[in-house]
């Protein structure tokens, strides 16, 4: 981020619509994006203009960054690849299909093809006893078999993990998976995730084959077995996001252009109603309602197994997009859940800096944070491990180093992460590089002085592609440059 060539060129709305304009293309003005006939579909160079128009549109052109993606051929690129392909098809060459899966993408798929066969459907199992045990353990004893079948849920025995699979939403082929097992700690149980390709590139939408053409209200949550109960409960189209809470990524957009309601129920905690908030104004603020955690309306599948009414605590849900003047009677429910979660409201603790939550409360967005001391006094290294803290809870963060290269500031994260010296044992490089690696976790790569706006638009496509909750600048004196540190810089 950006790209190593330099920055990615950014594009605006207005010149991607005067370019398909120039160019003759057809196009709608959707939610997140523009759709356009496809470029990649067979037998569109001999026809006529308007059988043209007339196909259906299967390409989306995200209005934020001009990417595309052509959801039937599964042909993806960036704003540059697209005048590309126009361009060689007004000289009569066939555009580029989508090219052969990478090497590591093709692994993952075999891997998850070989624990696909092995894994069970639920209710075939030894005998209804490991059935209904295996159910109690995930919480799911009200899940019907039914249900379960419909999204084709499996277990795998020797791990001990449901397995949800990934679709390729054009040919129903096995993608990926998604590995999911019970840890208890006690009384607290948690659930650990595995996937199938690794979490970068892994972007299912769980339960999209099964969303109809005619279908234009659908739920978002942030977890597959929500998206069963959901259905079960309410017989809602219901899709379950590949991160949960953490991030949309763009990729996803055009699969939810269809939809004129999205509701987004993503989780129980203030975290998910922030990001919930943050995901609707990707989605356009004017279709999204939002489910606001509180007592009686936790997660979908706590409130199946509370026996609460699903439908009713759909249609209560808030419309995301509010007016400029609201009484007390609107932001009443709101005031009330920061008063009873005013943990939560402080923001996400450090796990390792109990001190610094005394002083601090903890992560809030919108709040700057400014750490000052002498040279060598040790910043970078605070402030680099303070940043690894939160990012292994979650929360997506943007490094800006200015001062020290990246290798070098990853490699004193990795250490801090590892908590271990690694040089001393480099047979265990790959297996903490790996763990590291699935950190939501970006660096900009820019070195010594800056042009600001560079760096903030920088952060902007950051924020937007990866939805980065928290950015780290180190230091701004480097940043700025040591010449003119005027009032006004």
């Amino acid at each position: 981020l950006p790209s190593p060539e330099g920055p990615v060129p950014s594009v605006s709305i207005t010149e991607i619509r005067q370019y398909l304009r120039a160019q003759g293309i057809p196009f709608h003005d959707g939610y997140s994006c523009l759709h356009t006939p496809s470029l990649f579909t067979d037998g569109r160079e001999d026809q006529p203009p308007a059988a043209a128009a007339s196909a259906p549109y299967t390409l989306f052109i995200d209005k934020m960054t001009g990417s595309f993606l052509c959801t039937a051929t599964l042909a993806e690129g960036t704003w540059q690849d697209f005048q590309a392909n126009v361009e060689l098809q007004h000289r009569g060459v066939p555009p580029a299909s989508s090219e052969e899966p990478e090497e590591d993408m093709r692994r993952a798929r075999e891997d998850a093809r070989c624990i696909w066969d092995r894994a069970l459907p639920l209710w075939e199992l030894l005998d209804e006893d490991e059935t209904n045990k295996t159910k109690a353990m995930f919480g799911i004893s009200l899940v019907t078999d039914a249900t379960l079948k419909r999204f084709g849920v499996r277990y795998l025995r020797t791990a001990k993990s449901l397995v949800f699979p990934w679709f390729s939403p054009r040919d129903a082929t096995l993608k990926g998976l998604k590995l999911v097992r019970v840890e208890k700690k006690g009384d607290a149980i948690t659930y650990v995730e595995e996937t199938l390709p690794r979490f970068d590139s892994y972007r299912n939408l769980f339960g999209l084959p099964l969303i109809g053409r005619r279908d234009t209200e659908l739920v978002l949550t942030g977890w597959e077995l929500d998206a069963l109960a959901l259905h079960q409960a309410t017989g809602v189209a219901s899709l379950a996001l590949p991160r949960g809470a953490t991030c949309l990524p763009p990729a996803l957009l055009p699969y939810l252009e269809q939809f004129k309601r999205i509701t987004l129920w993503l989780g129980e905690d203030l975290r998910s109603w922030e990001a919930a908030k943050l995901f609707a104004r990707k989605l356009s603020l004017k279709r999204c309602s939002l489910v606001r955690p509180g007592d009686l309306q936790p997660r979908p599948l706590e409130a199946l197994n509370q026996g609460l009414n699903l439908t009713k605590i759909l249609r209560a849900a808030l419309p995301a997009s509010h007016k400029s003047i609201v009484s007390f009677r609107q932001l009443r429910e709101e005031v009330f859940g920061e008063l009873v979660n005013t943990e939560q409201v402080a923001g996400v603790k450090w796990a390792r800096f109990p001190e610094l939550n005394k002083l601090l409360k903890g992560h809030r967005r919108g709040e700057l944070t400014i750490f000052t001391g002498p040279t060598g006094s040790g910043k970078t290294t605070f402030i680099s491990e303070y940043a690894l803290d939160l990012c292994m809870q979650g929360v997506c963060t943007l490094w800006g180093s200015f001062e020290i290269n990246n290798v070098r500031l990853a490699k004193i994260m990795l250490t801090q992460f590892a908590a271990q010296r690694l040089e001393d044992q480099l047979e265990l490089y790959d297996e903490w590089a790996d763990r590291f690696e699935d950190l939501p976790l970006y660096f900009m790569t820019f070195h010594g002085q800056q042009n600001i706006k560079t760096v903030i638009d920088t952060m902007q496509h950051a924020v937007y592609m990866y939805d980065i909750t928290h950015v780290v600048v180190d230091n701004l004196q480097f940043m700025m440059g040591h010449e003119h540190l005027s009032v006004d810089r």
